[in-house]
């Protein structure tokens, strides 16, 4: 290992040497390399979003095991089974608890502007506290008053004004369905690419808002173990016991569940995937362009070498030293602007978006391979050329 670094320190840094010498082309490597770099973050920081800010609400469940109808695509469209089997789900040995959950996606009207807004509304049993969110736990007994609910105010919109009242203590009051209600508490959860925000009430106010819906037809059945308890060998108990007609998840595969649908059955988790690789495919043709002009420039230079004795691999390696440079000078431009982009993004639109360590690195890997394609393309010429063609 010394020798080898003893070798690195005496070798001539030619791949540098080439790069540094023509600096306006060097700058419009980094430039492009650098725009290829934050059009993937950008999109994978959009994808990681679209997957955080629609399972928020599942981390913040709480539960073991989750009932679904064999129909649900996820929560906004989990269709509906019997309550009748929570009943059943209580035979179980281990099953403390089976309640239902409401949900449905309803336009509402902002408290002080009257816009109307998509919000997501929640019921569950105010006895059985369903959320591990302090903030709804200690105000549960308010949603037990008719038309009262607890808004998210991590809700994307503007709520400033609406978000004091209620801090100071005062109900604020608005419309759903033509339906006066009353916010008399906050909590935290925040906004999604499907719905602005979040309302929490109970299972009795749910329906006095749709009152087309039934008390048997179940969005989400939460079921709550015993400790000491196997959720999975509780869930193959469950899937025996019950009939065909409902999902047995447990809180791992519901919130994987949530994710699957988004990645697979939406069109906007495959547009991020997509934007990620256009985003691939830009940097390896922009860094291609110019180490293949740079391997033009030099080429009766990279023939003398030939002449002289060096192989192509020898070649290869001064070209990919060019690649891996500009790929780690043109990475940390790329890698700042998107902090800011990050910012501005998240303060428009309340979505978790943050810069993290792994998405770097993984942005990273891709900007290095995506270098070393283009200097391999780039030598073909090179590899294949007579020493006495060059001239």
């Amino acid at each position: 290992m010394i020798g080898f670094i003893q070798q690195l320190r005496q070798r001539t840094p030619l791949g540098w040497l080439q790069l540094s010498h023509e600096k306006s082309r060097l700058l419009v490597a980094l430039s492009g390399i650098a725009f290829a770099d934050i059009l993937m973050f950008m999109q994978l920081g959009f994808q990681t979003a679209l997957f955080d800010s629609n399972t928020k609400l599942h981390n913040s469940i709480q539960a073991d095991i989750f009932l679904l109808s064999p129909q649900a695509r996820n929560v906004l469209n989990a269709s509906t089974f019997t309550r009748r089997r929570l009943y059943q789900a209580m035979d179980i040995q281990g099953v403390k608890s089976a309640e239902p959950m409401y949900v449905n996606i309803v336009d509402w009207k902002n408290p002080k502007t009257r816009q109307k807004t998509s919000v997501l509304v929640i019921g569950i049993n105010p006895e059985k506290p369903a959320f591990n969110l302090p903030d709804v736990n200690s105000q549960i007994d308010r949603v037990k008053l008719p038309d009262t609910l607890l808004f998210d105010r991590a809700s994307r919109g503007d709520y400033k004004e609406a978000i004091a009242q209620v801090e100071q203590g005062l109900p604020v009051t608005t419309e759903i369905d033509r339906r006066t209600i009353t916010i008399s508490g906050l909590f935290s959860i925040g906004a999604s690419f499907s719905a602005d925000g979040n309302l929490i009430t109970s299972d009795q106010n749910f329906l006095r808002l749709f009152p087309k819906r039934e008390a048997s037809s179940v969005s989400v059945g939460l079921i709550q173990l015993e400790p000491g308890y196997d959720p999975k060998q509780i869930k193959a108990a469950l899937e025996s016991h019950l009939d065909n007609d409902i999902k047995v998840l447990t809180k791992a595969e519901f919130i994987e569940f949530e994710t699957d649908y988004w990645k697979t059955n939406t069109a906007i988790g495959f547009i991020f995937s997509l934007g990620v690789a256009m985003g691939f495919m830009v940097g390896v043709i922009i860094v291609y362009q110019v180490l293949s002009t740079d391997v033009n420039s030099h080429i009766k230079e990279y023939a003398t070498f030939k002449a002289m004795g060096y192989n192509n691999l020898y070649l290869l390696g001064v070209v990919l030293e060019e690649a891996i440079i500009l790929a780690v000078l043109g990475f940390i431009p790329g890698a700042i602007a998107p902090l800011g982009l990050y910012h501005l993004t998240r303060n428009a639109t309340n979505l978790p978006l943050y810069m993290t360590v792994a998405r770097a690195l993984t942005v990273l890997t891709l900007t290095m391979i995506m270098c070393i394609i283009s200097g391999a393309i780039a030598t073909r010429k090179l590899q294949s050329a007579d020493p006495a063609d060059m001239f």
